[in-house]
């Protein structure tokens, strides 16, 4: 990769600006200065920045982030703060949500700077299932389970939700199992039965599971093992 470009995305600054700083002999590959944006760096190379080693990232990334309220999922967002405020990693701007959250909603997020993998899981026909723990603010009422089993119309749709699966924990304590995701969904799906959601976690994305072990705001990588089972079983 030319300097100037592996520049211009570590500092997130143009090209132009990268070639002001190129001039200024703040840039150093192995501790020797190079004011030329045409060097080739490969990932053998240092390259610091006025004093400062950059990392450089090879390869797609994979992440799991247990989502605070009060966040978007977004990379810049004027009004609200991000999810990135959370990832501690070098050019963490360059990841995505695969699937977003409500900013009131709290539960897994995956992270990648992989757009096919994402895809897997937002494209939708890939039927990607999700899982989410709903708190109600009334008595569910009989036979919802049912309803959702066969489908739903969402005030403003023209078509019923494709068929989802309802666990009844307590009266106000329920688990549902979307494969779709149409905007607002689950909080759309109770309101068309009578109801309404005062609380919404996501547990599940595919075969991949939040991990209990992280506080709300902690991250950590994908294992191999949940990587895989996104590529596998999407194809």
């Amino acid at each position: 990769m030319r300097l100037d470009k592996f520049l211009s995305q570590q500092l997130g600054i143009s090209r132009s600006l990268v070639a002001r700083e190129l001039r200024s002999g703040l840039v150093t590959v192995d501790d020797v200065i190079v004011k030329s944006g045409a060097f080739q760096v490969t990932t053998d190379h240092e390259v610091a920045y006025d004093g400062n080693v950059l990392v450089q990232v090879t390869g797609p990334r994979y992440f799991m982030l247990h989502k605070p309220q009060g966040y978007i999922c977004s990379t810049d967002d004027p009004t609200h703060p991000t999810i990135l405020y959370f990832i501690d990693e070098p050019l963490a701007q360059k990841l995505h949500s695969a699937g977003r959250l409500d900013i009131d909603t709290t539960g897994l997020v995956l992270l990648t700077d992989d757009g096919q993998w994402s895809h897997r899981i937002t494209s939708p026909k890939h039927h990607c299932e999700k899982t989410y723990r709903v708190q109600l603010s009334d008595d569910i009422a009989n036979g919802v389970a049912a309803q959702f089993e066969q489908g739903v119309m969402l005030n403003g749709e023209k078509t019923v939700t494709k068929p989802a699966k309802l666990e009844i924990i307590s009266p106000r304590d329920v688990r549902l199992t979307i494969s779709e995701g149409r905007y607002h969904q689950v909080k759309r799906m109770f309101a068309a039965v009578g109801n309404h959601v005062c609380g919404l976690h996501r547990e599940r994305v595919g075969e991949i599971w939040l991990d209990d072990s992280l506080e709300p705001g902690e991250y950590r990588p994908l294992t191999e093992a949940e990587i895989n089972s996104i590529n596998v079983s999407r194809k």
